[in-house]
């Protein structure tokens, strides 16, 4: 791939972590790419236990033990994160790139107050007072749709769901990072409130213009929400490209898989499954990691792993196939 082609903000590539478990080496990733520009959205789908997570976390750099990046490189505004220092990238995370995670209850300190967790992490992030964090912290509050009269004194178990989402997003963007990442922010949400909160990323974080890496295993939020869309299985990155390139024309025969397999309305004809299951990561198959589940298999599937490359202009496909 042309370096002029990756993305100017974030470039993850090369990407390998494993969990050492009782079971043996889990191979999570295996050779991870992603790019992003300032200001794109870009939506990261594919089965659970895909890597997702595990990716987001590791450009965090927020993998622990038993986990271990073992090999890759992670550029994020000019700036390689596997190099620096614990000090170094705890000033990275929470003011330059900030993640907010699927459970948000969980995800809040219990017996703090949401007004103080939310203005310690806006203090921390400019390096301003309390009282002017505090004054910043009601700002956002207001903006994310909530009463901050009521909200700064809760503690998270006196919230919703949804409110506590909402107190997380606040948390996330009262910063002003460059880049958000959101694990799957709506998936423990009722459908109600999952488009609310969908709405309130699309409006804020157009508002302020920075980026989002959006997990999700919901493709109809990926076409609503995002700009660009990253296909993993396995722990590989397998499709990358625009939204609506990769909609109207899906080349990795898995993402071709995950689209016959969501419902659409008028549609009459039954859901197609994808055959077979995901892989074993501890014992992963050699060459192609779908070739297994792959109706298109060829020879060379079984033995060699394709790499990410670029068939018609911004859509990537690892495949034999092209």
């Amino acid at each position: 791939m042309e370096t002029k082609k990756r993305g100017k903000l974030l470039d993850v590539s090369g990407l390998r972590v494993s969990f050492f478990t009782y079971r043996g080496e889990v191979k999570a990733l295996n050779g991870a790419e992603v790019w992003m520009n300032s200001g794109e959205r870009l939506g990261v789908v594919g089965e659970t236990g895909c890597g997702k997570s595990v990716t987001a976390l590791s450009i965090m750099r927020l993998i622990e033990d038993p986990g271990e990046i073992q090999e890759g490189r992670v550029i994020f505004n000019a700036q390689s994160l596997l190099e620096l220092s614990e000090e170094e990238i705890s000033r990275v995370r929470g003011t330059q790139m900030t993640m907010i995670f699927q459970e948000p209850r969980s995800s809040l300190n219990p017996v703090m107050k949401i007004g103080f967790q939310i203005s310690e992490a806006i203090s921390k992030a400019k390096n301003i007072s309390t009282k002017a964090a505090n004054v910043e912290t009601k700002e956002m509050l207001s903006l994310v749709g909530l009463d901050y009269k009521r909200v700064m004194d809760a503690y998270p178990h006196e919230l919703s769901g949804g409110m506590a989402q909402r107190a997380m997003i606040a948390m996330g963007l009262g910063p002003h990072p460059k880049l958000l990442i959101a694990d799957e922010p709506t998936s423990a949400l009722d459908v109600t409130i999952q488009a609310q909160i969908i709405s309130l990323l699309d409006d804020l974080t157009d508002r302020m213009g920075n980026a989002v890496l959006l997990i999700t295993h919901d493709m109809g939020i990926v076409a609503e929400f995002c700009d660009k869309v990253l296909v993993m299985y396995a722990g590989n990155s397998v499709e990358y490209a625009p939204v609506k390139e990769l909609f109207n024309d899906p080349l990795f025969p898995y993402t071709k898989g995950l689209l016959k397999a969501v419902p659409r309305v008028g549609r009459i004809d039954e859901l197609e499954a994808i055959k077979g299951s995901v892989p074993d990561l501890v014992d992963p198959p050699e060459g192609c990691r779908f070739h297994e589940r792959c109706p298109y298999m060829m020879e060379v599937c079984q033995t060699e792993m394709p790499v990410l490359k670029e068939v018609k202009e911004n859509h990537y496909v690892a495949c034999h196939l092209y």
